[in-house]
């Protein structure tokens, strides 16, 4: 098959995708929007507007939770991951000091932190969830938990699938309902 177009193409995506994030990050107007920026998977830009504060207020609660019940590492919130589809920002997560020192490059972990946590916004889909869901696990995430806008925690191990668990396996005594 004959080539159409001479356009180059993406050798290594690692390499691509946090050359193109530091070109995000570096970018004064981007710096001055207060919207949350993503990429996708051929380093365009997604953006968010910042979340409400229920979101936020929610993101706080499981945050201080997380400071609590696992000292022994690093709990982020607005953490980026460098996944299949681009540089991704999840609401929160928690990290051990071994696998940042392995996934840390620049600004950007290339390996995802061991709990992932999305807390669900008005407008996002099923679909939009189950995907990022299955981005942190490609990426190398342990867990991924949801947290819907009762404050109900939804929780998923690595190798389960879409199927969900009664509570996380890394950090048990984390409630499965918080302060909405």
């Amino acid at each position: 098959m004959s080539t159409l177009l001479e356009l180059p193409n993406i050798e290594d995506a690692q390499a691509f995708h946090l050359e193109r994030w530091a070109e995000v990050c570096a970018d004064a107007t981007l710096q001055r929007l207060p919207d949350r920026i993503e990429t996708n998977r051929y380093g365009h830009i997604i953006m968010m507007p910042p979340p409400g504060f229920s979101h936020s207020t929610r993101q706080a609660e499981i945050f201080a939770h997380l400071l609590e019940l696992l000292p022994q590492g690093r709990t982020l919130p607005e953490c980026a991951i460098l996944t299949s589809d681009g540089v991704k920002g999840v609401d929160l997560a928690w990290i051990s000091e071994g696998r940042t020192k392995r996934g840390l490059k620049g600004d950007v972990l290339t390996i995802a932190p061991e709990i992932c946590v999305e807390v669900i916004s008005p407008k996002n889909t099923r679909q939009e969830l189950e995907n990022k869901r299955d981005l942190y696990f490609e990426a190398g995430a342990d867990e991924v938990w949801f947290c819907d806008q009762k404050g109900a925690l939804h929780f998923f191990l690595k190798g389960g699938g879409d199927t969900e668990v009664k509570a996380s396996a890394l950090c048990p005594a984390m409630p499965r309902r918080i302060k909405a």
